[in-house]
């Protein structure tokens, strides 16, 4: 039996997700990794006290996951809709009222390259969609996303394997809130990002969600997924 989506529960989570303190917290797990509470409260701008209150209505609404590492306590987004959930609400955030705020160093690069709780999200995960799509791996249309039969032997032949919940999409596409065109999530954009971190074509940034592609990553997304060389270039205009 599964539990119908009411007005009501769909208002229960929203009311949950729209407390100032938990969407931050909901944002620092975004690049899919587990923080402790005392990491979390810090992103939150809480006491340790409040943000365990908070944490624990998290966990019992089945928005965030909870792990034990010996004396450790861990959150994690708990799955891939919730992800889900907050990259169309940073979407729709984004698209608001325009409020001044100068960009910093640490808003570029996050334009430029970021994950998104599993995916390359900004310019760069825009731009692979464009190319792959361009090269006909992968078939974009009308908000949805498919790997085509190339795609298929294409990703194979470079060792990316598609893992992960067998349920879920294998390929599917987000709005990108800063690009305001859609990247690639689902099975085959944790692929790729897997792919990419392991070839050290991207390294993860300190207290960020950010990516800094490498001098090998130029090379290997270009070789490997048809990346254009002004891609970047096209994030910084």
């Amino acid at each position: 039996m599964s539990n119908i989506a009411s007005g009501n529960a769909v208002a229960e989570v929203a009311a949950l997700i729209g407390d100032a303190a938990r969407a931050n917290i909901l944002l620092a797990l975004m690049d899919g990794r587990a923080l402790t509470a005392g990491e979390l409260a810090w992103h939150a701008g809480v006491s340790a006290q409040t943000a365990s209150g908070h944490l624990a209505r998290l966990v019992e609404a089945k928005v965030l996951a909870m792990e034990k590492q010996g004396r450790h306590r861990y959150f994690r987004i708990a799955s891939a809709e919730v992800a889900h959930a907050m990259e169309a609400l940073m979407a729709l955030a984004a698209a608001g009222p325009k409020r001044y705020r100068p960009a910093g160093p640490k808003d570029l690069a996050l334009r430029r390259a970021r994950t998104c709780y599993d995916h390359i999200a900004g310019r760069l995960g825009v731009a692979l969609a464009d190319s792959l799509g361009s090269r006909g791996l992968v078939v974009v249309a009308d908000g949805a996303a498919e790997v085509t039969a190339a795609g298929e032997r294409h990703f194979r032949d470079l060792g990316i394997v598609f893992g992960g919940r067998a349920g879920r999409p294998l390929c599917r596409t987000c709005l990108d809130w800063s690009e305001r065109r859609p990247h690639l999530a689902g099975r085959l954009g944790a692929a790729l990002l897997d792919h990419a971190l392991g070839q050290g074509w991207l390294v993860r940034t300190a207290e960020s969600r950010a990516l800094r592609v490498t001098r090998a990553g130029e090379r290997g997304l270009a070789a490997g997924f048809g990346l254009p060389p002004d891609w970047m270039a096209a994030a910084d205009g």
